[in-house]
This record gives structure tokens, sequence and C-alpha cells, in this order.
């Protein structure tokens, strides 16, 4: 072989299919089987290796890790040696009480590099020796030649070979709202990930068209085998509760083992008391000054906290993480159905006469039609802007997808856009399924990426010259080369306005949204479709521009939390125009300027530490920016949350002080890396669970200030008492029970004191 398989991914796209095929020592025909084999055994299965979580007992071991904690065994050790056995005794069950509320709370191991795992595609179609068969996609081996069409997940890293009209949802790894439409000409060596249209990556799915592809990475070599790798490699943040109670626990530790040294000094060398009486009084006093019930009262305050967020559509992984939510200064956010819909939509027309503004989001045909501030009623298109009905007839024909209501909500069926321009006909007035009835379909010429336009014919309507009506949608540039006319406001045809046009797309550009052309023409017969000769001279009707918007309560929960001193940055894998005029809309700020991900990878990390305070939106960001982006914030003392649902974004979930998944379509691995699931994948649910730990953060701090003084007026006793020769007010084991019976309860009350 001429190169290691398992060479980074990131320089394969670049590499013609030929060139790709040289470097592997393959052919379009892919290996023999004798040679996969020998392939195998170098290279091994593809299959993610998964490394194990801690066991059982290492997280009870854990859980002594802690000075408090091992004060009292100390004072178990001790007092067990010199025969107070009931004393040792009543510590000891203290210790494992605390240890149990522990492991308990720490629930299950890390399971996200599982999760990834399971991506991988368990069977492939693969040509060997000369023929296809379908094999397990554990013994795919680089050289294979892998066949795959809609419906497959991809079993590796593939270098397209040959493609017919295909689309991959990358969503999983970049981001994008809508799937990619793939080529086969190289592309640059530094194009972010989801400017690859040569390759195909391990875990996606194919949504359209068929392809064939050479295997270039497997296993751990594949970019979802990267991230996991870069998972694995991310340390659990300390919470800053954590961090909080460890300083706590430092500080008493010093001034109960300095006070009770002190103490028994004094009592043995000045007031001439017996060894053994000052021993279990200097344990006394420790026993008194640790809060023993802080663990306890700890782990129930969160708890409720995590009843409360459950409430709001928060559910809690790992419970420190409620506390943490209320000391958050700045939220990371994924862009595309956590800050948007995911949801396509049409939001503007442009005709030749002037600008449609298109009101509503989503797919729910709800929304009016506004030309200068007037209401355009669907009974009246007709006689005011036959232009519009004209290109709105065209959505709704030139069109495979389907929508239909479903438990109050319209789901779609087929492609995101084709779903957006089926809204836009409907809020015209018009019933898709009731025109596809009146004019069938009588040919078309589907989408395909070389021609970047789909077509359809229909018998033409009553009045109209014989022959078949030809609706067009497609690449606003490739549309307008084949138009020669454009409709008026008043349904009049005149000569192409190509400069008009062109300012339009622009425009539409600027504002982040993805532009269509719809055009129409005229053909004798349906063969003209075949050889596409009947598909120039045609009459443009007008653009549409769309794009994925922000949920309205996206927007009011980014005002809340600037309200509450919290900064938002959106942190997405999509364009940079597009991240930017969402952040904008969000009301993120003006004229924002998103840093790339091509110009994060170039700075130092010095420079972006100083990049991330003043930038808030960071575009076409690989998994490695994230990552970085959520240390640099960190490094700044900043309490970083990160959301996300792609496999993409977990190792930035992992290292954020609070990962927050996506419940309804994040993925698996971004639900186990984060420490808190969205049930309804929604930012203002982010809004109100900072809410809600904010409150949980205040009531601990209310318990603690409550605690201490108890302890403390017990330690004073005892020293009062040995400093003036008195007899012990009370002993260790009563001691216990005040603080775990008596000031528990008591302070519990504090953990339901509402927000």
């Amino acid at each position: 072989m001429k190169t290691s398989p398992q060479t980074e991914p990131a320089d394969w796209h670049r590499l013609s299919p030929e060139q790709a095929l040289e470097q592997l020592d393959s052919s379009p025909r892919g290996l023999s089987t004798a040679e996969a084999t020998v392939r195998l055994q170098r290279h091994g299965p593809n299959r993610l290796e998964m490394t194990e979580g801690p066991g059982l007992w290492r997280r009870v071991l854990a859980q002594f890790n802690n000075l408090l904690i091992m004060v009292l065994l100390a004072a178990v050790v001790v007092t067990a040696l010199i025969g107070h056995l009931l004393d040792s005794a009543v510590i000891l069950a203290v210790v494992l009480l605390n240890v149990s509320i522990g492991v308990l709370q720490e629930g299950k191991a890390e399971k996200a590099l599982a999760a990834i795992r399971h991506l991988l595609s368990p069977h492939a179609n693969v040509w060997r020796d000369g023929r296809l068969q379908d094999i397990d996609a554990a013994d795919l081996v680089p050289g294979d030649v892998v066949q795959v069409a809609s419906g497959d997940s991809l079993p590796a890293d593939l270098r397209w070979l040959q493609i017919n009209n295909l689309r991959v949802d990358e969503s999983a790894l970049t981001g994008e709202s809508v799937p990619v439409e793939k080529a086969l000409a190289p592309v640059a060596v530094d194009a972010a990930l989801g400017d690859r249209l040569s390759m195909g990556y391990a875990g996606t799915l194919v949504t359209q068209g068929q392809a064939r592809g050479v295997v270039v990475a497997t296993a751990s070599g594949t970019e979802m085998g990267r991230i996991g790798r870069l998972l694995e490699s991310v340390e659990q943040v300390t919470t800053p509760l954590v961090r909080n109670m460890g300083q706590l626990a430092r500080w008493i530790t010093f001034a109960v083992v300095a006070a009770a040294a002190a103490l028994f000094a004094f009592g043995t060398l000045v007031r001439g008391m017996p060894v053994a009486e000052m021993f279990m009084t200097a344990v006394g006093l420790a026993v008194a000054a640790i809060p023993e019930g802080m663990p306890a009262i700890m782990s129930i305050t969160l708890a409720i906290g995590v009843q409360r967020m459950a409430s709001r559509n928060a559910v809690i992984r790992r419970l420190p993480a409620v506390e943490t939510l209320g000391s958050v200064t700045v939220i990371c956010s994924d862009k595309t159905g956590t800050l948007t819909r995911n949801e396509m939509t049409v939001q503007q027309v442009v005709l030749a006469g002037g600008v449609v503004d298109v009101e509503g989001a989503g797919y729910a045909p709800e929304g009016a039609l506004r030309r200068d501030g007037h209401h355009l009623q669907p009974a009246e298109l007709f006689r005011e802007a036959p232009v519009l009905l004209a290109l709105a007839e065209a959505a709704a024909l030139c069109n495979d997808a389907g929508l239909h209501p479903e438990a109050g909500l319209w789901q779609l069926t087929g492609d995101p856009t084709e779903g957006a321009l089926l809204t836009l006909a409907m809020k015209a007035g018009i019933d898709p399924v009731e025109l596809a009835r009146e004019r069938p379909r009588t040919g078309a010429i589907p989408f395909e990426s070389e021609h970047r336009y789909m077509a359809t014919a229909h018998a033409a309507a009553e009045g109209e010259p014989a022959g078949h009506d030809l609706l067009l949608k497609g690449a606003p540039e490739r549309v307008l080369a084949m138009c020669s006319h454009q409709l008026t406001d008043d349904g009049q045809t005149v000569p192409l306005d190509d400069a008009h046009w062109q300012r339009a797309i622009d425009e539409q550009a600027r504002a982040g949204r993805r532009v269509l052309a719809l055009a129409r023409g005229h053909v004798d017969a349906v063969s003209a479709l075949d050889s596409r000769s009947g598909v120039d001279g045609l009459t443009l009707l007008g653009l549409v521009g769309i794009i994925d918007p922000p949920r309205q309560e996206a927007i009011e929960a980014v005002a809340q939390c600037k309200e509450a001193g919290i900064r938002v940055k959106m942190i997405t894998g999509d364009h940079a125009v597009t991240a930017s005029a969402i952040a904008t809309q969000l009301g993120m700020g003006e004229n924002l300027r998103a840093v790339t991900g091509p110009e994060i990878e170039a700075m130092d990390d010095q420079a972006l530490r100083q990049v991330v305070l003043e930038a808030d939106v960071f575009a076409r960001a690989s998994p490695e920016h994230k990552l970085r982006l959520v240390q640099a914030l960190q490094a700044r003392g900043e309490v970083v949350a990160m959301t996300g649902d792609g496999v993409n974004d977990a190792p930035a979930l992992k290292q954020a002080d609070v990962g927050v998944a996506m419940g309804r379509k994040g993925t698996e691995a971004a639900k186990q890396a984060g420490a808190i699931v969205l049930a309804d994948d929604n930012f203002a649910s982010i809004a109100h669970a900072v809410e809600e730990g904010r409150t949980v953060y205040d009531n601990l701090r209310k318990t603690v200030t409550f605690l201490l003084p108890i302890n403390g007026g017990e330690s004073m006793s005892l020293l009062v008492a040995v400093l003036f020769g008195l007899a012990l007010p009370i002993m260790p084991v009563q001691i216990l029970w005040v603080n775990m019976v008596s000031s528990v309860a008591l302070a519990m009350v504090l953990a339901f004191e509402p927000t």
C-alpha cells in the first residue's frame, strides 16, 4: 500500500477519485477477498474500541477522597483503639451514610463512547472479487469500494468515486440543518468539514440518491473515531459547588485539627486531665465542628432542584449540574434546532415588481403575505398579485414533499426546502393535494447536483396552447441562465432584467437566506424533457428566500439571559452569513461578524482567549474548535454552559461546566456527554433551568450559613468547659445525634425555599 489508511481524514478530500484509488492501491471494482483479509489483519476491524468507565468500587473509593471524611475516619480508628466502640460505630455510620448518598447521586458511568460506537453501520454493500457483496461493516478495510443508496448509514469514511443525485445528512457531525449535496471534484485542503463535498463520513445518513466510494479510513481513523478520541481525552470539569465545598472542607479541617490539638495540649499539660479523656474531648470537638449533615442536605437540596427543573423540560443526569447552572456566566449554544426551529421557512418572495414578506415560521401554514405593509388576502391574489399566485402554484406542483397535520403539529415527508415551498403555497390559499389532482404531472426532470434544478411537466390548462406546461425550480444562477423573460405584477411577460435579479440574490444572501428561483415554460411533448431541449427560453416567476428561523421563545430567552448578566454565544457548523443573520434576529447584537473555523485554527490559545470575549458568533466550527472555545472561556474564569445535539458537540459538552444536550433530536452520544438533557430542544428551557439553578445555589448558601453557627456553638461549649475545668456538657455521640437529626431536619426547610 502507498499510504496508511489511518491518515487523517482531512487529507483525502483534496485528491481526485483516481488519485485516492492510486494512493490506496485499489481500483473502481474494489479489492480481492485475499487482499482484504491481509489488510484486515494489518489494520484491525472497523469497530470503535470502548473504554470502560470506573467500576462500582472505584466510585465508592472516590467518595472517601474528601478531607472531612478523612478526619472522621481517623476519629473512627482512634476511638476504636481506645475502646470507645459505640462512638466509633456512630461516627462510621455517619461516614457510610454520606458515601452511600454520593455513590447513588453519581449515577451511571460515562457512556458517550459507547453511543458513538453504535453509530457505525452494521452492514455494508462492498465490491469484492469484482462483484457486489453484503458484508459485516466490521470487515471493511481501506481500499474497499462501497456502494450506498438512500436510507443507508455510511459504514466508514469514503472518498466518492461516482455519485447520482447524492445528498447526505451530516447534521450529527456539522450541525447543517439541511442535507448536503455531494460532488466529485476535489476541494481545498483547508476546507471546513461541512464543505468537503467530495467526502462521506461514517455514521452520516444518505437521504437521496446513490453513490460509490472508496474507503479511506476505518474505526478510530474515521472522523467519528477522531471525535471519540477527543472525547476520551477530555477530563470531567469539577463543578463550582464541588470546588467551593472542597475549599470550605479544607478551611474547616485546618481549623478543627488546630483547635483539637490545642485543646488536647491545654487539657493534658495545663489542666492535668487524663490523656484518654482529653482525647475523647478533642474528638468531640472535631465531631462538633464538622457539619456532618451538610452532604445529605446538599443532596436533598439538589434533588429538589432536579424535580423543579424536570417540570420545566430540563432533565438532570448529574446532580451537581443543578447548582452549576446557577453559577453560569456564559451559555454557548448550537444554532440549528436549539436557537432555531430546525424547520425551513420562506421569509421573502422577490417578484419583478417588489418584495412580499411572508409571516409565520415552520411548516404550519399560518402567517400573512404582506407587500408594502398591505395584507394580501389569498382569495384576492388572482386579481391583486397574479404573479405571486403563479409562483405559489409552481412551488406546490414542482415538488416531491408532503405535509400533513399530526397531533396538532405539521409533519414533513421529504426535503425540508420543498416543505417550505409547500407551506408558502398553502399560505397563498392553495391546497397542494387538490392542485396536483387537477393538474397531474405528465413528466419530470429530477433534481441532480450537476444540473442544480428540478422540472415537472403538467397538462396545459384550458384555453392554453396544446402541449405541456413546464415548471422549474433550482439554484438562481442556473435558472436565470435558462430564462429570457420575466412575469410582471399584472401577469405580463417582458424581457428579463438580469441586473435586478442579481441585486435581489445578493440581498437575500446577505440576510443569510438560501435562495431558490422558480420559472415556467411550455413544451410540445414530454419527450423533450429527456433531452432537456425544452428547458430554455423560460419565463422567470421570482425568487424565494428561505431560512431556518429563530424560535420566538429563544429570542425572549436571550433577552432574559442578558438581563441576568449571562452572555450568549452561538457556536455552529453552519455558514458564517447565516449564523450572523440568525444572531441578529435573536437580538444578540447588530452587524455581528462571525469568526470562522479556519480563523480559529490560525489562532494560538492566548489570541483565542481574547477573541472569545469580544465575539459572540462562531461559524463553520469543528469539534476541536468548539472544545477550544469552551476551554478558552474557562481559562478566563467563566462558568460555561454548552448546548448541542450532534456527535460533533460531545467533546465540548463534556468539557463545559454544564453540558446541555437536546432530548428530541440529539444523538445518544451528545446525551451521554451532557449533564442535562432538554426534553423540548428549546433554548428557553435553559434560561428557566438557570433560574432554578440560582434558586438552588441561594438555598445551599442559606443552609451552610445555618449549619456552621450550630456546629460553632457546639465546639465553643466544649472549649469553654475545658478552659474553665468544667464537666463536658455533651458527648460525641450526642453531638452526632444533634447534627444528623435536629440540624438536618431544621436545615431541610431551607431547601424548599421558593425562587
